[in-house]
């Protein structure tokens, strides 16, 4: 018999959990089995305590229907009961006597409508009687002290590691199911409060890895890796635990974690995708410095793991975030685009309004309209795949392994920034990829595929993309990338040596950046053209911030770009160079076979983020085209920055083209729309179809076009901030 240790060992492989079993017999929600791919435009009411005896209910109910809303969210239990329940330390919301039929009115209410419904619960907090009843239900910091709830006094942070989650929210999930008939339970904050050092987790992490919990979060430290495999592992224990729980009362119903993101995601991705029927992305608005397509890029992330399931994108009309002004209304115009962009990129959306009473009533109307619309053309968004040649690998092993939150967004996120910004400016349609879908069947499609800084790499993974080369694929890599295993531990060479044509010698750096570095572009090279297309006026080229020293194999050849060894950058009077250039590659361009292959051994990508210098941009596209080696599936030509994807549907297919031509394109709130000069398209039709009709969705009416062979041209005037070209096939 497998003991817990063991269980627990094995779980923590990440890929190991079958799913949780449906039991009973239970009668069929109405929607029928399969209502994950139906809800195309989600509500979210995300109560307040009082809100069970002052919202209006017949207000919303009336404005799902005017905005065609398919499916809803409400808050039902954890933190507040919104419901009678009869669970001792739930507590029941203190407006509820009178009220106790809110939840059955707002059911019967959305059912009327033929809606999807789903209920929240939140497991994040609880009371002062729950703490000195069950003190183990709260989390404890690694002083060994409980953690009481930052923002609400009188209340405190749950373990959600242990029995609070496993037994006490269990309940909770199937009261809450038996008692109404849902189709899910939707949990949010269910991920934990930060590493709980109270006795379950001290207990039960030492029961698995005989270890003492690690006191800090060093990815170089052996007894750290193992607690992110058992993180992982005890939150898709919980995960399926809820899921059995919820089908065995109702063997349509599921359970949807409010999870998931992409490499710096707490929850495998790889995983979640298989585990989840459907998932929302809960990005509601930008903050800081933060561009518009980040909302489509969490479609892409989702996607790449979910492929053609259902996903949507949390959105809300005010500014949540840095700061929570949760019944705030910003611009129109800000939540359009974020809103938009998701669409473009296969989100469908969900708007989340805190509290069920309406502080500010201005952001009821651009939901409206955008939803609305999204129903006139819903069938345009029923995507069946996206088309696109070109995919960004992502690596969760990189980030939690290697990386660490210390250098999360140095190693990791920038790097993927910068390739992924650069893609936008030049238009082309791209998917992301997540690092343990390597395998053949998922990477055909793909001509090439992008790998920034993936620095954790299995021996698996790496004959992969050896075979994926071999059989004509392609590769643009940066840095690091192949120089560490799965676990983060350091290789001697890269293990893709062989298609870099370089192997790692030294840093050429420690621990603080370069500056002053340069680039000399060797005129010389055979590839000097494809490599500095755009740039042949260029004497020399910013060069990188963090660069490693590598060596020439004898078949790489003559490469286009040279390093210039970093030169003084004060005292002024110490800023004359030593050298006009060394015999140093900084850059490699490989032919394998049919494949060809790019490696950069210092941060391009990372540099072009926090920089965004235009050489930069230049080198990494050049670099992209000339392995892709092949026309893109979609040309864009015309002034201003888009996010441009075309999609396939049953009979259709469709060119998005969102306008992020804006002064606040690269951080909130955007104050004003901006039409856009004039687009030239050119998109690529699939085979065996013929063109019958070319129509816009936003500027209504048919579009003017020519086809030549299997290319479709068209123009477009100009486009306020986002329009769809409907193309039906035959």
């Amino acid at each position: 018999m497998m003991t817990r240790r063991e269980f627990l060992q094995t779980s923590a492989a990440m890929t190991a959990f079958a799913m949780a079993s449906p039991g009973g017999a239970s009668p069929l929600s109405p929607l029928g089995a399969e209502w994950f791919d139906r809800p195309m435009r989600w509500a979210q009411l995300n109560l307040s305590e009082d809100d069970v005896a002052k919202m209006d209910r017949a207000y919303w109910l009336d404005f799902f229907r005017r905005i065609h809303a398919d499916a809803l969210c409400l808050s039902a239990g954890g933190v507040v009961a919104f419901y009678p329940t009869k669970i001792k330390y739930q507590h029941r919301s203190k407006w509820l006597e009178g009220h106790e039929d809110f939840w059955t009115v707002m059911l019967e209410g959305c059912r009327k409508q033929d809606m999807v419904v789903l209920a929240r619960t939140d497991p994040h907090a609880t009371y002062d009687d729950v703490a000195e009843a069950h003190p183990d239900w709260i989390s404890v910091g690694p002083d060994g002290k409980k953690r009481p709830h930052p923002d609400y006094p009188g209340m405190w942070l749950t373990c959600t590691l242990g029995p609070y989650n496993l037994d006490f929210m269990t309940e909770v999930t199937q009261e809450i199911v038996e008692m109404y008939d849902v189709d899910g339970i939707f949990a949010n904050r269910w991920t934990g409060n930060g590493m709980c050092y109270c006795e379950h987790c001290r207990q039960d992490f030492r029961a698995a890895y005989s270890q003492d919990l690690p006191l800090e979060r060093n990815p170089r430290n052996p007894v750290y890796r193992n607690y992110l495999k058992w993180e992982q592992a005890r939150r898709f224990e919980i995960w399926e635990k809820w899921d059995g729980v919820i089908r065995k009362v109702r063997p349509n119903a599921r359970y949807i974690a409010n999870s998931g993101g992409g490499a710096t995601s707490g929850l495998n991705m790889k995983k979640v995708g298989e585990l989840a029927p459907t998932l929302f992305a809960d990005r509601q608005c930008r903050e800081r410095v933060m561009v518009p397509w980040a909302n489509g890029k969490n479609g892409k992330e989702y996607r790449s793991t979910l492929g053609n399931k259902a996903i949507g994108g949390i959105f809300n009309v005010g500014i949540v975030s840095p700061y929570r002004w949760l019944n705030s209304t910003k611009s129109p115009a800000e939540t359009r685009l974020w809103v938009q962009d998701g669409m473009a990129n296969g989100l469908r959306p969900w708007f989340n309004m805190v509290s069920g009473q309406l502080h500010d009533k201005r952001g009821q109307k651009v939901i409206e309209d955008l939803y609305v619309w999204h129903y006139k053309n819903e069938k345009y968004f029923r995507n069946t795949s996206p088309v696109a040649r070109i995919g960004i690998v992502y690596s969760q092993q990189t980030a939690e392994f290697y990386a660490g939150a210390a250098d999360m967004h140095r190693l990791v996120e920038d790097p993927q920034l910068g390739f992924y910004q650069a893609l936008i400016e030049a238009r082309i349609p791209f998917e992301m990829v997540h690092e343990l879908n390597l395998d053949a069947a998922n990477l055909s499609r793909f001509k090439t595929l992008i790998l920034p800084n993936i620095a954790a790499l299995s021996d698996q993974q790496c004959q992969q993309l050896r075979d994926y080369v071999q059989k004509g694929g392609s590769l643009v890599a940066t840095y690091e990338t192949s120089l560490y295993d799965e676990q983060g531990n350091p290789r001697k060479d890269f293990a893709l040596a062989d298609l870099f044509g370089a192997s790692f010698v030294s840093r050429a750096n420690g621990k603080t950046a370069l500056q002053n570095t340069y680039l000399y572009p060797e005129k010389s090279s055979p590839l000097y053209g494809s490599m500095l297309k755009g740039l042949e006026d260029a004497d020399t080229i910013i060069g990188g911030t963090w660069q490693l020293n590598v060596k020439s194999h004898d078949e790489a050849g003559k490469q286009p770009l040279l390093r210039i060894p970093a030169v003084a950058n004060l005292p002024m009077e110490k800023t004359f160079w030593t050298l006009d250039k060394t015999d140093a590659p900084e850059v490699f361009m490989n032919q394998i076979g049919a494949g060809r292959v790019v490696y950069f051994p210092w941060d391009i990508d990372r540099v072009y983020w926090e920089v965004m210098a235009y050489d930069h941009a230049l080198l990494l596209l050049n670099a992209i085209n000339w392995v892709n080696n092949e026309p893109h599936p979609l040309r864009v030509q015309g002034q201003g920055m888009f996010d441009a994807t075309v999609w396939l549907q049953k009979d259709s297919m469709t060119v998005h083209l969102v306008n992020l031509t804006n002064p606040m394109a690269m951080r909130p709130q955007m104050h004003e729309l901006i039409a856009s000069p004039p687009q030239d398209v050119e998109v690529e039709i699939p085979k065996g179809k013929r063109v019958e009709k070319v129509h816009a969705l936003m500027k209504t009416g048919a579009v003017q076009h020519t086809v030549n062979g299997s290319t479709l041209k068209f123009h477009v005037p100009s486009v306020l901030d986002y329009e769809v070209i409907a193309i039906d096939l035959v």
